[in-house]
């Protein structure tokens, strides 16, 4: 009966051993895992630790793993770094990493920002825009093709001829269309917007003889003043005929007595002598 009790006395003190043994190692584990944890932490951290960081963020921050050298430190951010994107759930609200090409995103899978080399379509990120698409290396996207649309043709132009429109058979007339939309770098090109073809016409006098013609016939009197206005020349012309003749009889009169009065002095002298 006593090595009974002394059996059983020695089994429940070794039992009370193993208990505290299993508690101190569970301790150190977690001394181990969460060193110096404390809820008085600076920053948007609800719980965190001297050696891990923050462990635990307030409502509406995003817990993300910082590498500080050869190991990663907790913090609490109001918004995901370049590369990631935030995650929310109730348990907490985390960074996710972005896929490799992308340089931010809405969510794994939906870019909004690509790095280097790549072009943002529709979400993704690609090395070659799809076709009826082109890049745009500001934008860094791909933005569709935009090819060239034209207008409706104008009315020819009159037939002309270095720039007149008389004075001649042959001519050239022309028209135009106006570029309502310009194309892009990869779009159509814009067609032809003048065009000319050779033109003939009904030969025309310019405006300027007309005109000159119309001047000189109103210069020109009507029929019955013309007969009298001969008639009047005709008289005045005679008239100028008549003084004229009657000037040239006088002068050449004059011109007579003059050499005679000349002679008879000469006369006279060689008498004297």
């Amino acid at each position: 009966m006593q090595l009974r009790l002394l059996s059983l006395v020695l089994i429940f003190v070794h039992f009370m051993e193993y208990s505290d043994s299993q508690h101190a190692s569970r301790s150190r584990r977690q001394r181990r895992t969460h060193p110096g944890v404390s809820h008085g932490c600076q920053g948007g951290c609800a719980t965190c630790s001297d050696y891990n960081g923050c462990l635990s963020c307030k409502p509406k921050m995003f817990f993300f793993l910082e590498r500080n050298g050869m190991k990663q430190i907790g913090v609490c951010l109001p918004a995901c770094p370049s590369g990631y994107h935030g995650s929310r759930s109730p348990e907490i609200n985390k960074c996710l990493k972005c896929k490799a090409d992308c340089d931010a995103c809405f969510e794994k899978n939906f870019c909004t920002k690509c790095k280097a080399g790549f072009y943002l379509h529709m979400g993704r990120c690609l090395e070659i825009c799809p076709e009826e698409f082109e890049p745009n290396d500001q934008l860094m996207e791909c933005i569709p093709v935009v090819h060239c649309i034209v207008g409706e043709w104008s009315q020819w132009t009159p037939c002309s001829k270095r720039g007149k429109t008389c004075g001649f058979k042959r001519g050239e007339e022309s028209r135009s269309r106006e570029v309502v939309r310009q194309p892009s770098t990869r779009g159509d090109t814009c067609p032809v917007t003048t065009e000319k073809r050779t033109c003939v016409v009904k030969r025309k006098k310019c405006r300027k003889a007309e005109k000159r013609g119309k001047e000189e016939r109103r210069k020109r009197p009507a029929k019955g003043e013309n007969h009298e206005s001969r008639h009047d020349e005709r008289d005045t012309k005679r008239d100028t005929d008549t003084r004229g003749a009657s000037e040239n009889k006088n002068k050449t009169e004059h011109r007579r007595k003059k050499a005679q009065g000349k002679h008879h002095t000469s006369t006279a002298g060689s008498s004297g002598h």
